[in-house]
């Protein structure tokens, strides 16, 4: 894998939100486009690698878009390379001051991110750097901060269950997402030393392409195959989570094996509550969203924007000013934070068996 960036600069807590395909609006006035006025064109990835994006980042830019007043597009390119330059394109037409993007790969990602420059379009990297890319500004979470969370989580809940010498297996990001590299610097960080010392032994260990569920249950099927006696899984995310305990649990092992995940889904968040999961991390998308809004809004308003860090792009040897969030370590005992600061709903969260657990966890 790429060596990850390099923070220069403390983080500060940051949550995040979800996408869909096109949803647009008019500036508050209700006039149309014009390209003097502020217009700000958003390109999501996907609705299929996390639920984040359906969830939360649409909602919460699209509120925080309204509330500036301004003209946005907000678009996703579902996993499409071809479409995702194609909305790129229609938004650089259109006028838009300011082009955020979450790329599909950095290769994609620069060629646009590229374009907009040439055109006079300001540029924000949102949630994952463009190696190699143009984009003037960066937010997202400490990334590296995430996986370490994620190492510390899964040693903790193989501690609590007194495992001996366990064989971990891990399911890592997408190797063309840049934050899939910084996650794994993280837990590798606190799971190397491990194996080194002979606490741990390092099972079997692959990426998963395009962060695919469907391609991470046959990759854990194989995986256990491999080594039936795998005792822990280092998951990079929910859905990655969800895929491996779908396996375990058709062979009665769910539950027994503890499993990390990342984004504080509901579906990751249940799992927990019901003991299959061992932690996800929580990045508060609002706060992430939020981020980018008020620095988007204020390039369009011709503004310098506020950041509080410097990353490193490693392939296109620059810094790139930034603006870095704070993730947030979930287990069973703190579920309820999650509900609490409104991320996920108790309506959505503790339905049916899960409403029991939700009690006991101390959901209000």
């Amino acid at each position: 894998m790429r060596k990850g960036l390099l923070l220069t600069a403390a983080s500060v807590a940051l949550v995040s939100s979800l996408t869909a395909c096109g949803d647009s609006s008019s500036s508050a006035d209700g006039s149309g486009s014009d390209a003097k006025k502020p217009k700000i064109g958003v390109i999501l990835p996907d609705s299929k690698s996390s639920a984040r994006w359906e969830t939360a980042d649409r909602k919460y830019l699209s509120e925080a878009f309204k509330a500036a007043g301004v003209e946005y597009d907000i678009q996703n390119a579902q996993g499409d390379k071809q479409q995702f330059q194609t909305i790129a394109d229609q938004m650089i037409t259109s006028g838009v001051n300011v082009l955020v993007i979450v790329n599909l790969d950095s290769g994609t990602g620069k060629a646009v991110l590229d374009k907009a420059k040439a055109q006079g379009v300001a540029t924000i990297d949102y949630d994952r750097l463009t190696l190699g890319g143009s984009a003037q500004y960066y937010v997202s979470f400490d990334n590296t901060e995430v996986g370490k969370l994620q190492g510390e989580g899964l040693s903790k809940c193989l501690s609590d269950m007194k495992a001996k010498k366990p064989i971990v297996a891990t399911l890592n990001g997408s190797p063309t997402d840049n934050n899939a590299t910084l996650f794994a610097k993280g837990y590798n960080g606190v799971l190397d030393p491990k194996y080194k010392a002979g606490e741990y032994v390092k099972g079997p260990d692959q990426s998963v392409p395009d962060w695919d569920n469907a391609q991470a249950g046959t990759i854990f099927e194989q995986m256990l195959t491999s080594e039936p006696k795998i005792g822990g899984v280092l998951a990079a995310n929910d859905g990655l989570g969800n895929a491996a305990i779908a396996v375990l649990r058709k062979q009665n092992r769910n539950g027994e094996v503890p499993v990390t995940g990342q984004d504080a889904t509901v579906q990751g968040l249940q799992n927990i509550l019901a003991g299959d999961q061992c932690m996800t991390v929580y990045k508060a998308v609002k706060k992430e969203a939020d981020a980018t809004a008020k620095l988007a809004v204020s390039l369009a308003k011709g503004e310098k924007g506020e950041t509080n860090a410097t990353v490193e792009d490693p392939e296109g040897k620059r810094k790139v000013a930034a603006v870095l969030e704070t993730p947030v370590a979930i287990y069973k005992d703190n579920v309820k934070d999650v509900v609490a600061d409104g991320f996920v709903t108790k309506e959505e969260l503790c339905t049916g068996k899960y409403a029991a657990l939700c009690t006991k966890a101390g959901i209000k």
